[in-house]
């Protein structure tokens, strides 16, 4: 078992501090208590890897369904009822296929819930799923919204898949997204963060120079003061396939155009191209912390910022300068074309209490693959040489 992590005093929102939240997100140790009590089920054992600070990893079952289009149930039907009626073929993944892009899949997860009455869930997918632009949303039985699973729910997991630039292999037990489970309300208010980013620094800029608005703002890097000025990188049309178990695998250039600027130029985001870019902002998420960037908003532009958009506790939560790590965006422009220029604001950091500090927290010590990111594609590819 992994040894505690240290308690980290931060202002939980709007409560006295020392207090033990009786609401919020449910850690590590207490999702491996929902396991234990027969909340969180599965067709196999969930080894304790599977489990997060404050999530959980769900797992493909062994058949996929190729659908006709994305749906919901609605309140009165289950998903499997509406599988039967949109159905055109299944396909086994108990060795690998083929999910084809700009297809539509629905895969029964091998977890399923038993929540208490007072729990509810929140789902989304996996870092590495998102910088994949596979997009993936989680449906429950009898339900009106995606990545929603409302309390007290009993029954099974459904994985909506849509791989939208690359093709990609993917196999039984595969892990594209993750789950929290909360109990009541856990978000902060917007006095509550301006305390906590001045008490911890959630990002590296004073503060008083922290936008905060509904979240924490987050810009985006385009200075092109780094790696020859590179900036991010845009999805090829046409590229091979992707067995997303393979890890440190791929020539990125197979699959990606690099783009680079000079300083004092933006970028025009073509609409529907995937690019990949960062934050100009290092991120900091304290231990007794999650966050989520919000993926869409109107306010700043026609364009998509996250699709995978969860940040664990521990999060770029190191003590010196080498625990900088910027949030990398996944953005894709829609309508029109769009221009972004270094240091505009794309996005924002919506922050939720923990009901307490994880026994485990995110990082290289529990194999997280992006500790210490800058710009950096998916696990997937190999790790491109930075010029000097």
């Amino acid at each position: 078992m992994t040894e505690p992590a240290k308690a980290v005093e931060t202002l939980q929102p709007d409560e006295k501090r020392g207090a033990r939240p009786a609401s919020g997100v449910l850690p590590y140790q207490a999702m491996l208590a929902l396991i234990a009590g027969g909340q969180i089920v599965a067709a196999r054992d969930i080894p304790e890897a599977q489990v997060q600070p404050a999530s959980m990893d769900l797992r493909l079952g062994r058949t996929a369904y190729r659908v006709r289009g994305s749906f919901l149930p609605g309140p009165n039907a289950t998903v499997m009822e509406k599988i039967e009626r949109f159905c055109m073929h299944t396909i086994d993944l108990s060795e690998g296929a083929v999910l084809e892009k700009g297809c539509v899949y629905i895969v029964p997860l091998m977890e399923s819930l038993r929540l208490a009455r007072g729990i509810a869930g929140i789902a989304n997918p996996k870092s590495s799923t998102g910088r994949l632009d596979i997009f993936t949303r989680t449906i429950t039985d009898n339900s009106s919204a995606f990545e929603r699973v409302r309390a007290g729910y009993e029954g099974p997991l459904y994985l909506e898949i849509s791989p939208r630039s690359f093709s990609v292999v993917v196999y039984e037990g595969t892990r594209l997204n993750q789950l929290r489970l909360r109990r009541g309300a856990s978000t902060y208010s917007d006095a509550a963060i301006r305390r906590l980013h001045e008490e911890v620094g959630l990002i590296d800029r004073a503060p008083g120079e922290e936008d905060v608005s509904n979240g924490l703002g987050l810009s985006v890097d385009l200075s092109g003061a780094r790696d020859g000025g590179l900036v991010g990188y845009r999805a090829k049309h046409h590229a091979p396939l992707i067995d997303v178990e393979k890890i440190g695998h791929y020539d990125p250039l197979e699959f990606w155009d690099p783009i680079h600027v000079r300083p004092g130029e933006g970028i025009f985001l073509n609409p529907d191209d995937f690019y990949i870019l960062a934050s100009k902002e290092a991120v900091k998420v304290p231990p007794d912390c999650a966050v989520e960037m919000v993926a869409y908003d109107t306010m700043v532009g026609e364009f998509r910022v996250h699709y995978a958009g969860f940040f664990d506790p521990g999060f770029g939560w190191l003590g010196d300068a080498s625990g900088n790590t910027q949030a990398v965006l996944e953005v894709r422009s829609h309508e029109v074309p769009f221009l972004l220029e270094d240091g505009q604001i794309v996005g924002r950091l919506a922050y939720d209490r923990l009901t307490e500090v994880p026994d485990k927290l995110y990082g290289a010590d529990i194999g997280s693959s992006y500790q210490g990111q800058g710009l950096m594609l998916s696990k997937q590819f190999k790790r491109p040489r930075r010029r000097r």
